[in-house]
């Protein structure tokens, strides 16, 4: 199918509304019925359904918006990777040329010494670089050549002392590295398609026991694969060579956010569960013994005398496993919670309470 958004005639930041406005619009230039002599009316108009129909779903838009941005990505980096491959080839045959001018210019410098051992050897390498690629390439080669190690310059030094140069090979092999830098510049041949990014959600009891998770993605593809001690909300996993495949590249990875779906009794912070624990006010002032529901059973707690709504209470090592051989606590939050019906004896106690009239 063609970008649902070009087909309907709206940004990619468009709303619910507008998408629904704009399908609408399209839909009744297109129905069959206003273009009874257009052949491929019904064609057009079932396509701009199949538009309508994954635009107006959120997570069929989510899933087609990181699928399209990431064949965007991957066409960037094969355009990438044929730019680059045109500099090698181009380097290449640079190198190529040095290679048969150096060549050369050795061979014109030895027939030279053996016809004339004191007179001029002709051209220099250095001089031959200069021509071809100019006094800059010169320059480069002048300054690989002073930055070898101390052993190789003393040698040098020595060997240019008898009248003789540096080894022919040493000096091509440190040119053409040179050249291949310079021509095929800092951009990497793409080697991998780029990670694919996806959410899971999971349940507070499927981090603590450490469940299997699976996950669907844009090709139809299923990934499955098993939670781990350390793992919370907002953990991204990542599953190398699990993610898009693209022919003549490395397969990429894939990265799993874990989204801790919502639960009726506790919520995640960090390693911490936290869950609400409601009490009346005649405990929050006098104290109890209560019993509180935890992943693991029913457990005791002590409320204090004089415990505040929004105060909390922690229950040691009842949280989720922290990766590093312990776990996380169990918080729990107290709330103050009136009678259902009024009391009348309540309530003249907190008017007498207000006005500083204590019995």
């Amino acid at each position: 199918m063609r970008d649902p958004y070009s087909l309907l005639g709206v940004k990619r930041s468009a709303d619910a509304d507008e998408i629904k406005a704009a399908w609408r619009a399209k839909a009744k230039t297109v129905h069959p019925d206003a273009n009874q002599d257009d052949p491929s009316a019904a064609s057009r108009f079932a396509e701009i359904g199949q538009a309508y129909e994954v635009l107006k779903d959120p997570d069929r838009r989510k899933r087609y918006d990181r699928a399209a941005e990431m064949h965007q990505t991957i066409m960037q980096q094969r355009q990438a990777a044929r730019e680059a491959a045109e500099r090698a080839k181009a380097a290449k045959a640079n190198a190529e040329k040095v290679m048969e001018e150096l060549a050369r210019a050795n061979a014109q410098r030895t027939q030279s010494q053996a016809e004339n051992p004191q007179g001029a050897t002709g051209e220099t390498p250095e001089d031959m670089i200069e021509r071809i690629f100019g006094a800059a390439a010169a320059e480069q080669v002048k300054a690989q050549n002073q930055a070898r190690t101390s052993e190789d310059a003393s040698e040098g030094v020595k060997a240019e002392q008898s009248g003789e140069r540096a080894p022919l090979p040493v000096m091509a092999v440190d040119l053409i590295a040179s050249l291949v830098r310079r021509f095929r510049g800092t951009a990497p041949l793409p080697e991998k398609v780029p990670d694919l990014s996806v959410d899971a959600a999971v349940t507070v009891a499927d981090l603590l026991k450490q469940a299997s998770v699976t996950v669907k993605l844009a090709d139809e593809r299923e990934v499955r694969f098993t939670l781990e001690r350390g793992m919370t909300d907002g953990h991204v996993v990542r599953l190398k060579g699990q993610g898009l495949k693209v022919a003549g590249m490395k397969q990429g990875d894939l990265l799993v956010a874990l989204k801790a779906a919502r639960d009726p009794h506790f919520h995640i912070e960090g390693f911490d569960l936290h869950t609400t624990l409601p009490i009346s006010l005649e405990d929050a002032v006098l104290g109890t013994e209560a019993t509180v529901e935890t992943l693991e059973g029913s457990r005791s707690l002590s409320v204090p005398a004089w415990s505040g709504s929004d105060q909390t209470i922690r229950m040691s090592g009842l949280g989720l496993y922290d990766g590093a051989g312990g776990r996380g606590d169990l918080v729990v939050e107290l709330r103050i919670m009136l009678w259902e019906k009024p009391n009348e004896k309540v309530t003249d106690l907190m008017r007498h309470m207000r006005h500083g009239l204590y019995v």
